[in-house]
């Protein structure tokens, strides 16, 4: 006879067998090889299946799909989530090998991936190449993922994604590297990591390399490499209609940080007018509420931009802090819309940043720009070091009298503090000191050689007598951040110094 002690010891055996299976049933790994076969079981190596597509019919959540290396023919839509309490659907490259889905010969559909998300949560996303989707129509828009609807905790981690293409012109030519596009409201995608992915040769006719656009909440872009494409590099996108409630059609909460973006231009581009250099390496086009912090921006057409193409629109509370901008085709940083009848950008910090010698096609929008509907701006403790052209700041507008606070940077240029030219207003100023005078701006500015260690390699640092060093105006962490470009503290010494590095 049983003691209850014994009994109750029993019940709670027998519910332990029958409760972990359940919880831990779904959690099983599955392989896919190219010698393998969709009449397998996918459980080993040796039993693999064939297709991907196969694997991601059958998977539940907390599987897992290793991808055995060569290459996939195929176009693969994910149709089911992952849960919090079961864990991600992965989808993953085996030990390191290089499992590639390829999409030559296939037809892109109207818009669509070679991986595909529709309305899906906690999916991941790593260590695969993705490449080879071109279409030369303009009705087709081959995407590399391909990501829709309404979803969270959606992971893009560690792949390869090139050579995906339309060479089709005219503004209704469009191919994208990775694109987020919140379709659904209220819900919306959100919880978004694209980190670590290798993004180039794309091009993308009037779309970016790798956009967030619509509804979309949360989100973090960091550790990628993106990089000769002939369009945009990254863009957070509000206003286009994508989101069928207006209400919620903006791209928004979300960090830009750690990225390098480099050869990135429109000219050439068949989609764009001949010698437009007008790709951006980081755009927030209508987007709010985002950091674009400690970025390596060089040998792109406008470094970054934050405006937004809409009429009565803007791009809001964005911040850029200690990212390095240089060597671009046209402006360093640019804010404010392109044109009197698109919106402009608001509540926009542009803090402790490196500029330097861009604008090398002269196309005369300086280091730092200022275009139409710019309010309640700030610029400071940036070095703005212009190029042969010697064009510090380009303020050609009147349509804001006062588009943004101006004061601790740094200026220089071969021309010299009378060889500078600074245009306020629409008011151009051949030297420093008539800038500082007629605009009111910069009171705190100083125009001095920044010393930088090397600027042909280029090596930004400056040297410990910059006149950088302690120079600039603290405005807390909340602003300028805990750390410089190079993952060092912010503030060291008696003072922040001026640029996106502390000495």
């Amino acid at each position: 006879m049983k003691t209850p002690a014994v009994r109750l010891l029993v019940r709670l055996v027998v519910g332990l067998c029958i409760f972990l299976p359940a919880l831990f049933a779904s959690a099983t790994t599955y392989y896919v090889s190219t010698t393998g076969s969709n009449t397998n079981d996918g459980l080993t190596t040796t039993s693999a299946w064939r297709n991907i597509q196969y694997a991601a019919n059958h998977v539940v959540a907390g599987d897992t799909v290793q991808v055995l290396g060569g290459t996939y023919n195929e176009v693969v839509t994910i149709p089911a989530s992952g849960s919090a309490t079961a864990g991600y659907i992965t989808f993953q490259n085996y030990a390191s090998q290089a499992a590639i889905i390829d999409g030559t010969g296939l037809t892109p559909p109207a818009q669509g991936g070679l991986i595909n998300i529709a309305s899906q949560s906690y999916v991941i996303i790593r260590g695969l190449e993705i490449r080879n989707y071109k279409t030369t129509s303009r009705s087709k828009v081959p995407v590399g993922v391909w990501v829709t609807g309404a979803g969270s905790n959606l992971q893009l981690l560690n792949n390869h994604i090139h050579d995906i293409v339309t060479t089709a012109s005219g503004c209704n030519a469009n191919a994208l590297g990775v694109a987020f596009y919140g379709t659904q409201a209220p819900a919306s995608l959100n919880h978004i990591t694209i980190s670590g992915n290798e993004i180039d040769h794309l091009q993308t006719g009037c779309s970016e390399s790798l956009t967030v656009d619509g509804n979309v909440d949360t989100f973090t872009i960091t550790n990628n490499l993106i990089h000769d494409n002939n369009n945009i590099g990254i863009d957070a996108i509000g206003f286009e209609g994508v989101s069928p409630n207006s209400a919620y059609d903006q791209a928004r909460n979300g960090t830009i940080t750690l990225n390098t973006v480099y050869n990135i231009s429109s000219n050439g581009n068949p989609s764009y007018p001949k010698n437009c250099w007008c790709a951006n390496g980081v755009y927030i086009d209508g987007g709010a509420n985002i950091l674009i912090e400690r970025n390596l921006i060089h040998n792109v057409d406008i470094g970054i931009e934050m405006a937004s193409e809409h009429s009565g629109r803007n791009t809001a509370n964005v911040t850029a802090r200690n990212n390095l901008v240089y060597f671009g085709n046209s402006a360093g940083v640019s804010i404010g819309g392109y044109a009197s009848k698109v919106g402009g950008s608001d509540h926009v910090t542009i803090v402790n940043n490196t500029l330097y010698k861009n604008d090398g096609k002269n196309t005369g929008s300086g280091e730092f720009q200022i275009q139409y509907h710019a309010t309640n701006n700030i610029f400071k403790n940036n070095i703005v070091y212009a190029g042969a052209q010697a064009l510090a700041i380009h303020n050609f507008t009147t349509s804001v009298a006062n588009p943004a606070d101006v004061d601790y940077n740094l200026y220089f240029s071969p021309g010299g503090a009378t060889g500078t030219t600074f245009v306020w207003n629409n008011k151009t100023y051949g030297t420093f000191t008539a800038y500082q005078s007629g605009s009111g701006k910069d009171g705190n500015g100083k125009f001095s050689d920044p010393q930088f260690l090397n600027g042909t390699t280029p090596d930004l640092h400056v040297q410990s007598t910059s006149p950088a060093v302690n120079a600039g105006i603290n405005l807390g962490s909340a602003v300028v951040g805990t750390l410089d470009f190079a993952g060092n503290a912010r503030v060291q010494g008696s003072n922040i110094d001026i640029g996106g590095y502390e000495q």
